[in-house]
């Protein structure tokens, strides 16, 4: 899993299958990191994924949630076709904000902000 910064929004990228296992957690306490130290601007990039099962969706919805109550935004990016149907059966779509490519999801923090 790839974690880096591009000015207030930190970007997570996770690889591989997230299905509840030691990837899942790792992915899990690198969001509560983040959340923990004040970061408001969240970017899950999911080019890289290719699987995503219930407990994996549980940690993407628990932390949209607490950047909600917190003020912050969680966007998705990349998503492959295959984890996009999983969003639109489960109605997750009309949940998160998902984006086609990494610039466009940062991108989106900037458009959002108050003038």
């Amino acid at each position: 899993m790839k974690q880096r910064q591009v000015d207030s929004v930190a970007i997570i990228t996770p690889k591989g299958y997230l299905s509840g296992g030691d990837e899942t957690d790792e992915l899990e306490r690198a969001i509560k990191q983040l959340a923990d130290g004040g970061n408001k601007h969240l970017v899950i990039n999911l080019g890289e994924t290719q699987h995503l099962n219930s407990t994996a969706l549980g940690v993407l919805i628990s932390a949209h949630s607490s950047y909600v109550r917190r003020g912050g935004q969680m966007k998705l990016c990349a998503v492959d076709k295959r984890i996009e149907n999983i969003f639109v059966i489960t109605k997750l779509s009309l949940v998160f904000d998902v984006y086609p490519t990494e610039p466009q999801a940062i991108a989106s923090f900037a458009e959002s902000k108050p003038v």
